[in-house]
């Protein structure tokens, strides 16, 4: 049966390193159980919180095969996006036949690719993998820009090759853009910081890389969306905001992953060129962190 994708916020999970720089199983399943027991419906898995350009292919592989045993419990999004289309096509029937419930791609950057070529690339992954893609709009990382204007972007949006998009894009706008070219389209809030202009502006939820460690505070702020309870929605997303800001001030991936092996899952540090906080970052990390976190006691980080 399929599983509804629209209406859920997600978590953009991690993916824990070992001493020996290797992908850490059991921590994963240990974040994963962490975040179904607060709630979360599902994953997406290998994006980039999930360092997947600092992977090798067999790597991207082995953490598509793990998050797969959660197929019957949670939603899953894999992330198949690469430079090479037959890289990308390789990783999305992987994510096919271990019944993924979507995929989603970067689209290919470095080499300057026309809108004709981006195009193509999103029609052949859909067509090897027999399955619609979600694209993941990342112009700040990809550097490149959807302009909804181009009459072969209209008709990609258009097109049943398209799930939807993630949309990482702080230009609210375009997100409800895409959602008036195309209603069908599912469309996700991809920056923790704009979900709730997202959501007022059409999104269909949000996958985030900082639901990793505040779930619950941003299910809270989901919630009282719903509700339609403006000031708590406002107050919730500052709050988070305030985490945001500190976060990526000192690096946004190597805090989440401090953060989370302060709250007991031991998820080593992120690969290089990232570094890891210094001690000074940390305790700025920690106040920001008492200062405005509201998950549930009971859930939250010990500080």
């Amino acid at each position: 049966m399929k599983k509804q994708l629209a209406g859920q916020i997600y978590p953009a999970s991690i993916t824990p390193f070992d001493s020996q720089n290797r992908i850490h199983a059991s921590a994963l399943r240990s974040l994963f159980d962490l975040n179904l027991r607060q709630g979360a419906p599902g994953f997406f898995i290998g994006g980039s919180s999930g360092e997947c350009f600092l992977m090798s292919e067999s790597e991207r592989l082995t953490l598509f095969e793990i998050a797969a045993e959660y197929k019957d419990r949670a939603i899953l999004f894999a992330h198949v996006g690469a430079i090479s289309t037959d890289q990308a096509i390789l990783y999305a029937r992987r994510a096919r036949d271990l019944r993924y419930d979507a995929i989603a791609a970067t689209p290919p950057y470095y080499y300057g690719f026309d809108a004709r070529a981006i195009c193509q690339y999103y029609y052949d992954i859909s067509q090897a993998a027999g399955m619609p893609v979600l694209i993941y709009n990342f112009p700040g990382n990809t550097g490149k820009e959807f302009d909804l204007g181009n009459p072969h972007y209209q008709e990609l949006f258009r097109s049943g090759a398209i799930l939807g998009v993630k949309h990482t894009n702080q230009v609210v706008y375009q997100l409800e853009r895409i959602k008036h070219l195309n209603p069908n389209l599912l469309v996700f809030d991809g920056y923790d910081e704009t979900m709730s202009a997202g959501l007022i502006l059409g999104a269909d939820g949000a996958i985030g890389s900082t639901f990793n460690f505040m779930y619950p505070h941003y299910r809270k702020l989901y919630d009282a969306f719903l509700a339609r309870d403006w000031e708590e929605t406002k107050r919730l997303q500052i709050k988070a905001n305030n985490i945001m800001e500190a976060l990526v001030r000192v690096g946004l991936f190597p805090a989440i992953k401090y953060i989370l092996t302060r709250m007991g899952i031991d998820v080593g540090l992120p690969r290089r060129p990232f570094l890891p906080l210094s001690d000074e970052d940390k305790l700025y990390v920690d106040r920001i962190l008492r200062e405005n976190l509201e998950n549930e006691p009971a859930q939250n980080i010990s500080l």
